[in-house]
């Protein structure tokens, strides 16, 4: 029980930030399960790959809200996202097979490297320009394999990459968020489901897990999360977007520093 109320509270925190900052949880549910992980004791070995996993299993979850969503606005382009999610499938398994293979501290620093990386790219509004001409169906499979692999490595939905890349390719910002959020759902069930199978039979991980994917933080943070982030989002409306991102921007590199401070 207390620790299903620890998860109830991470996924409340995750989702007011989500929601506040407009970003997908990925980056703020992974430090947050892996700071409750440590407190928990779970072993340095598999504490890392445990709260990426359980990241993209919350996010099989969280996502169909955000679609829904988008739905409602008929933003989503749905021949886009048919396009990249085979390469999403095979990108974001290769992803999970590779990374079950990256020992628990160095995949803590490179999580730590992201971090950091995205916190400058946001607090300086770093943004592709635009380009000429919409992409081709070739092109949309490599890059739906490239942001599904990159995106498993990190516990995101796949904003981060998805995002610019089709700002990049011609497409309007609202459509390109709504495009991505659809894309997140395969993803995320793909990296979940690869998780459980790569993990399964460790015998360094916790009761109530299966493989990688840790329950009991699933369930709370999964209750918490989607109504804490229609409140993020209504605080969003009456707070200065410009300060938010920076603020967000700080955060991730202030998690940047500490997993890169940390030692094992």
């Amino acid at each position: 029980m207390v620790t299903l109320l620890m998860y109830l509270a991470v996924g409340a925190f995750a989702g007011t930030l989500a929601g506040l900052f407009g970003i997908g949880g990925g980056m703020i549910i992974v430090p947050a399960v892996l700071f409750a992980l440590a407190a928990e004791g779970v072993g340095v070995d598999v504490m890392t790959h445990m709260a990426v996993a359980t990241s993209l299993a919350t996010i099989v979850f969280t996502s169909v809200s955000s679609i829904r969503a988008h739905l409602q606005k008929g933003a989503i382009d749905w021949h886009m996202v048919s396009l990249m999610t085979l390469g999403i499938v095979v990108g974001t398994s290769l992803g999970v097979v590779l990374i079950a293979e990256v020992p628990g501290p160095l995949l803590l620093k490179i999580i730590g490297v992201f971090a950091g990386l995205l916190g400058v790219q946001m607090f300086f509004g770093l943004q592709p320009r635009p380009g000429d001409s919409p992409p081709g169906r070739k092109e949309l499979a490599v890059a739906g394999a490239v942001i599904g692999f990159g995106s498993s490595w990190f516990g995101i939905g796949g904003g981060t990459f998805a995002v610019p890349y089709l700002s990049w390719r011609k497409m309007d910002m609202r459509r390109a968020v709504a495009t991505s959020a659809a894309c997140g759902f395969p993803i995320a069930l793909t990296g979940a489901l690869a998780n459980i199978w790569s993990g399964w039979g460790n015998p360094e991980l916790p009761a109530w897990s299966s493989g990688f994917v840790y329950w009991p933080a699933v369930a709370g943070m999964v209750l918490t999360s989607v109504p804490f982030a229609r409140l993020g989002a209504h605080l969003a409306h009456r707070l200065d977007q410009g300060k938010l991102k920076k603020a967000f921007a700080v955060l991730l590199i202030c998690v940047s520093i500490k997993f890169l401070s940390l030692s094992f």
